[in-house]
């Protein structure tokens, strides 16, 4: 069928591509891996909550709840690593996080879960880039936000 249109190859990245990748370590690496890749326009981010991580020794140690600002944090770098791939070479020195807009908290999310993190590109302008991201566990929204980056090439 000579009119069929191929379906697009949604690609992977795991842990030793995002380190390829993104400037963050232990602790501050929230991303364990990316899938469904489209380009820079969406994407999966994958994190794996274990009660090994050390926020957890203080927020809180009798009920802990990944902080929300971390659950952000992976959607930066979601958002940030699949920009940074497209550009193949042609790699930015600095990626800066610019905004979060219409962040809300939903459900806590608890050491065992697996935060699926889809990020989808809103809009882009250069180097200013837009998505909106949703956080979620067992397929219910854990969190949500918008947020956007400006990426910066080196002289």
């Amino acid at each position: 069928m000579a009119d069929m249109v191929a379906a697009a190859t949604l690609e992977a990245v795991d842990i030793m591509g995002l380190m390829k990748l993104l400037p963050h370590r232990y602790p501050f690496l929230m991303i364990d891996r990316i899938v469904d890749i489209d380009g820079d326009n969406s994407a999966v981010g994958i994190k794996n909550v274990t009660i090994n991580e050390p926020h957890f020794q203080g927020h809180f140690p009798e009920q802990p709840v990944m902080p929300g600002v971390l659950i952000v944090e992976a959607m930066a770098q979601t958002a940030g690593a699949i920009c940074i791939r497209s550009l193949g070479a042609s790699k930015p020195s600095l990626v800066y996080f610019l905004t979060i807009d219409n962040a809300k908290f939903r459900k806590p999310v608890v050491p065992g879960d697996q935060l699926k993190i889809h990020v989808k590109k809103i809009k882009k302008r250069g180097n200013l880039l837009k998505f909106a991201c949703e956080a979620l566990v067992d397929g219910t929204k854990a969190a949500e936000a918008e947020i956007s980056a400006m990426m910066v090439t080196g002289d």
